[in-house]
């Protein structure tokens, strides 16, 4: 998809449809009033009568005659008070799927006053990029494709160069979160972990990044025994891709983001149920995450050292799987008795987060689709986020609080330590079913030290069962935007600390 930016007056644009947004309240006012003069007040007989009340994402198409335009989606963006940045991106999404799948080609969008002028078109942007993608890879003719091609997204009262500026960042954005949907998208068979690694190489050849791909061969001579122990299930060898941006060369600072990339999960010895097991190709969507947030980092060029890690693995019951009880060794020496060989996604985590400090991190988020628990404690609403340093998360938090994806703090207490201590070895990767999304934070703190961490567990948000007025169904890109987000800042603001502050979620109480 193309997006552009006009001067052009949303009265006098030359579009297959033209975009209108209005508020929860019933008045007409800002660009929909100037539209609906032209349409002698066919939006104003719209919400009076009742047909749309103006809530978020509500919509109304109107044919005009003897414009411009040939129609008028007129779309709701809720309460005017209540309204932030990334609304715009459902706004712009929702008019894509709208119109495109009513044979629309060109769209012109008109934005709302009272926004940063840089976040509105970025989020508008953003918005319909991700929303031309659909889960119909494999069909031969798909059901009502979107077949909008270009936007047009409106400077109205905003300065030009600014909503210039935000388009061009949000469709990169866009372009990520879609890059990241497909590789979640595509099947185990054709996304296996070497063609996890191979796309992970084109992007970042595409985005001018460094790459490399660690083998099972160097993998063993780096000591990485959680990673193989959960590979030796399958034929497919595992990976460790490895995408490094240096946009500060002169900092010694460097943020590691690492991304669970377990490209099927039938859970190994420990099997899953039958029902629904298909889904579980998608328990590579953080590491496509980070690889399609590192190839929007690379496009961005923010000025802060990033590298990107996607371990990757399949899990399956084969002759040679890991079995209950079994002992495995990760790269810091830590020994790890396995209980349940479905507690998979922490143990290739575990491997690539050491290999993160040795390659100089200073600070880490790692992402996964690791927990059913966090999808009990928290819905589909939100993703669990987990730290060992308090200055880090809180303005993780702050940052990403209207990126458009949601984070919710947990808790890692010592209990939480305490019920994956193992009798036999250092760690067992299962604390039991209580707090089991905090025990498996915990697990994975005892692979970072001392170094700033954040985990955020996806397992609720990575994907979702329903389509939205603004994207498919099934994966969502999360947290492609979030990383954006935090880097970004760093790149702007520095480092939140030089050490690790005492977390008063893991003090003693």
């Amino acid at each position: 998809m193309q997006v552009h930016v006009s001067n052009d007056a949303a009265t006098s644009v030359a579009t297959g449809a033209l975009v209108v947004p209005v508020f929860a309240g019933g008045a007409v006012d800002g660009v929909a009033a100037e539209v609906d003069r032209v349409l002698g007040g066919a939006i104003a007989d719209v919400l009076s009568g009742g047909e749309i009340a103006g809530k978020p994402n509500e919509t109304s198409l109107i044919h005009a005659k003897d414009t411009p335009f040939k129609r008028v989606l007129v779309i709701g963006l809720g309460e005017r008070d209540k309204l932030k940045p990334s609304a715009i991106a459902k706004y712009a999404g929702t008019a894509v799927r709208y119109l495109g799948k009513r044979g629309v080609k060109e769209i012109a969008l008109a934005l709302p006053d009272g926004l940063d002028a840089t976040l509105a078109a970025s989020f508008a942007a953003e918005g319909a990029v991700a929303a031309i993608i659909d889960t119909t890879l494999y069909r031969t003719e798909a059901d009502k494709p979107v077949v909008t091609t270009g936007v047009t997204i409106l400077n109205g009262s905003y300065d030009a160069s600014a909503v210039e500026s935000g388009a061009k960042r949000g469709s990169v954005i866009g372009e990520a979160v879609n890059a990241a949907r497909t590789m979640a998208l595509t099947p185990a068979n054709d996304m296996t972990p070497t063609h996890l690694a191979n796309r992970a190489k084109e992007l970042a050849a595409d985005a001018g990044l460094e790459f490399d791909v660690l083998d099972e061969a160097r993998m063993l001579q780096l000591g990485m025994g959680s990673l193989l122990g959960v590979s030796r299930g399958s034929d497919e060898p595992a990976t460790l891709s490895v995408m490094t941006y240096k946009g500060d060369p002169s900092s010694s600072e460097t943020l590691a983001i690492v991304g669970k990339g377990l490209t099927f999960d039938s859970g190994g010895i420990s099997i899953k149920p039958a029902e629904n097991m298909h889904e579980m190709k998608y328990d590579m969507s953080g590491g496509a995450g980070v690889i399609g947030a590192m190839w929007a980092i690379g496009k961005l060029r923010p000025k802060v050292n990033v590298i990107g890690l996607v371990p990757s693995s399949e899990n399956l019951p084969g002759h040679r799987a890991m079995k209950p009880g079994d002992v495995l060794k990760a790269m810091n020496g830590k020994t790890i008795e396995v209980i349940n060989t479905d507690a998979e996604g922490r143990l290739i985590l575990a491997d690539a987060l050491c290999y993160a400090k040795q390659l100089g991190a200073t600070k880490i988020i790692d992402t996964a689709t690791l927990t059913g628990a966090c999808v009990v404690a928290l819905g589909h609403a939100a993703s669990g986020t987990m730290s060992n340093d308090d200055a880090f998360v809180e303005r993780f938090l702050k940052i990403v609080a209207d990126s458009g994806e949601r984070y919710w703090r947990l808790p890692l207490y010592p209990d939480y330590e305490q019920q994956i201590k193992s009798d036999i070895a250092d760690l067992k990767n299962t604390g039991g079913r209580a707090g089991g999304a905090e025990t498996a934070g915990a697990f994975l703190k005892a692979f970072v030290g001392d170094t700033p961490w954040i985990h955020l567990d996806i397992a609720g948000t990575a994907y979702l069962d329903a389509e939205s007025p603004f994207m498919a169904k099934g994966p969502t890109g999360t947290p492609v935007r979030a990383f954006v987000h935090i880097v970004e800042d760093l790149a702007k603001n520095g480092a939140p600390t030089n050490g690790v502050a005492k977390s008063a979620a893991t003090a003693a109480v």
